[in-house]
């Protein structure tokens, strides 16, 4: 069992965890992820490292509470316990000294991607930090993103706060130079990210998030296509070339089990929800 050291919503529905796990704290690194079942016999949630605290043991995941398992896992409250966290799993970023770094994060996985300014500023870079959201009430941690940034820009689908979409980044890319990019978020957006980035061939690396069960390499389920050849999510990323991923067969994988996970989730909405894991 691990225990739930703190709870954080960072905005509707998408809450961070810092739990109890000074095995996987002393091991993990940015870009790695966690396998989290909240109940026994529950769903394998993959959910990627926000943060580790070798000193007080701990590790922190964020998720968007969108189906039956993160709806139940967002009913828990700090000194409840998860039935089991796995990791660290995947490979870890490739932090080095780049020279000019741009971080893109969006919605839940901001939250991550901070991880990463904050690698990639240590290492030595200049770190530009843009935030995506979907409106001002859902952009959370800026304060957290100047802190390990040199700049930082924020982007709102409907315009609420900052700039409105992705394409201001087209007019960035003319007047700054950049030598990597690493972008953390929905699929769309790491796809119209890439696309933007290529004409000015910076290498850009993205966090793919496909349908996953074990983690580990052993179930196939988490087959993604990057430069025309098929990879595992898992133990072959989670980090790819964002300019020779096949986005759309990605896309059209996730959506597999769109039908099966709204009648989950509306099943146990109908029933009342649950205490999950409440001891």
């Amino acid at each position: 069992m691990y225990a739930i050291v703190t709870k954080t919503q960072l905005a509707h529905k998408e809450t961070l965890f810092e739990v109890d796990a000074p095995d996987i704290a002393a091991k993990a690194q940015p870009g790695q992820f966690l396998i989290v079942i909240p109940k026994q016999g529950g769903e394998r949630v993959p959910l990627t490292i926000c943060a580790y605290d070798v000193q007080k043991g701990t590790i922190s995941f964020a998720f968007h509470e969108v189906g039956k398992t993160t709806k139940e896992m967002g009913t828990l409250e700090k000194g409840d316990h998860l039935f089991n966290v796995t990791g660290p799993l995947g490979n870890p970023s490739e932090i080095k000294k780049y020279g000019r770094v741009l971080c893109v994060g969006g919605s839940i996985m901001i939250a991550p991607l901070l991880l990463q300014s904050k690698a990639m500023k240590a290492a030595g870079n200049h770190v530009t930090t843009v935030l995506g959201c979907r409106s001002k009430e859902f952009l959370f941690m800026m304060d957290e993103a100047k802190a390990v940034s040199d700049e930082v820009y924020v982007a709102s689908d409907d315009g609420t706060i900052g700039e409105k979409g992705m394409e201001f980044l087209s007019d960035l890319l003319k007047n700054e130079r950049f030598d990597r990019c690493v972008v953390m978020g929905p699929v769309v957006m790491m796809k119209a990210v890439s696309d933007i980035t290529r004409p000015y061939d910076i290498p850009t690396t993205v966090s793919l998030t496909p349908i996953m069960i074990d983690g580990m390499g052993m179930c196939g389920v988490c087959r993604v296509t990057v430069g025309g050849k098929m990879l595992f999510g898992c133990v072959d990323g989670p980090e790819f070339d964002g300019h020779k991923t096949n986005f759309d067969e990605l896309i059209k994988r996730q959506r597999t089990m769109l039908p099966e996970e709204r009648l989950s989730s509306i099943l146990w909405e109908t029933d009342g929800g649950c205490q999950c894991g409440r001891r």
